[in-house]
C-alpha cells in the first residue's frame, strides 16, 4: 500500500480513453501526481486538461507500451519530471473477441503483447528502483473473463488469467520488500470500456458494474494493500468456488441460463 497517497507519483498506462480517465480522476482527487500514457497525444492532453481542477500535477507521456524503447522513455521521462515512481498502474489493454479459429496469428500476438508482455516488462523495468527505495505499488487490471474462461473470448480471457496469476505470485514474492502488487478484476462494465462498445446490457445473471466503481477500486487497493478486488454487482466468490469444484455444472448452468448464447450473440458476427 501507499500511505499517504497525497503527493505520491503514479504512472498510468491506457490513460486516454475507457476506464483510464476515470482512474486518473480518482487518483488526482486523492492528491496523486500523475503521468498518463497512451499512444494518442491529443486524447491524453484532453484528459490532462480535464484534471487541472483537482490541483494535482499531471503530465502526458505518449508511448506504445508494446515497444521496448517506448517503455524505457516512459519511465525515464516520468521520473525526470515527477520524481521516483511510487505507483505503476498497468491499465492499457484491448479485447478481440469472436471465434478463435477466425483470429489470425498476428491478432493473437497483438493481444498477448499488449495485455500480458507489456505490463510484465514495464513492471520489470520499474521494479528495481521501487525495491531499492522499499516503496512502491503495482496495480494490474484483470477481468472476470480470466477467472471463468468465457467462450468466444478465449484469447482475451487467457491474457487476463495470466495477469491474475502473475499478480498473485508476484505479490507473494515481494512480501516484506516494501513493494505491493494488486489486481483489480472487473466483470462487465457499463457506459465506457471494452464491453460498452457493443451497446448491450450485460446478462442479468452476470451483472454490470459502473466504471466509477472500477476506478474507485484502484484507489482502494492502494490504500489497503489488498492483493485483489473483484468489481461485480453480483456475488462472484461462490460462483468461482463452484467452478473450481464442479466446472461441468457451471458449464451446464451457463448454457441453461442463456449466458453462453448471450456471449455468442455479443461477440460473434453472423456468417
Amino acid at each position: 500500500m501507499i500511505r499517504p497517497l497525497r503527493g505520491a507519483n503514479a504512472l498510468l498506462t491506457g490513460g486516454s480513453q475507457g476506464l483510464g480517465p476515470l482512474m486518473a480522476r480518482q487518483l488526482a482527487e486523492a492528491g496523486v501526481n500523475l503521468a498518463i500514457s497512451a499512444r494518442s497525444a491529443d486524447k491524453l492532453e484532453a484528459v490532462a486538461q480535464s484534471l487541472r481542477d483537482t490541483g494535482a500535477r499531471v503530465i502526458v507521456v505518449p508511448a506504445d507500451v508494446t515497444v521496448g524503447t517506448d517503455r524505457v522513455r516512459l519511465l525515464t521521462q516520468t521520473e525526470r519530471v515527477l520524481g521516483p515512481i511510487d505507483i505503476l498502474i498497468n491499465n492499457a489493454g484491448m479485447e478481440n473477441n469472436g471465434r478463435y479459429q477466425d483470429k489470425s496469428p498476428a491478432e493473437i500476438t497483438q493481444l498477448v503483447d499488449l495485455n500480458v508482455t507489456a505490463p510484465m516488462l514495464l513492471t520489470r523495468a520499474a521494479l528495481p528502483a521501487m525495491l531499492e527505495r522499499r516503496r512502491g505499488h503495482i496495480v494490474n487490471l484483470g477481468s472476470l473473463a480470466g477467472k471463468l474462461g468465457l467462450p468466444w473470448g478465449s484469447v482475451y480471457g487467457g491474457t487476463k488469467a495470466a495477469i491474475i496469476a502473475w499478480s498473485q505470485a508476484l505479490s507473494i514474492e515481494l512480501e516484506g520488500s516494501g513493494v505491493s502488487v494488486s489486481v483489480v478484476s472487473p466483470g462487465y462494465v457499463s457506459d465506457t470500456g471494452m464491453f460498452a462498445v457493443h451497446g448491450r446490457k450485460a446478462h442479468p445473471i452476470l451483472g454490470e458494474s459502473k466504471p466509477e466503481a472500477v476506478a474507485r477500486a484502484v484507489v482502494r487497493v492502494l490504500e489497503t494493500g489488498a492483493p485483489e478486488i473483484v468489481v461485480n454487482p453480483t456475488p462472484f466468490g461462490p460462483l468461482q468456488a463452484l467452478h473450481a469444484l464442479a466446472p461441468g455444472l457451471i458449464r451446464w448452468g451457463m448454457n441453461a441460463l442463456g449466458i453462453n448464447r448471450f456471449i455468442r450473440e455479443t461477440y460473434v458476427k453472423p456468417r
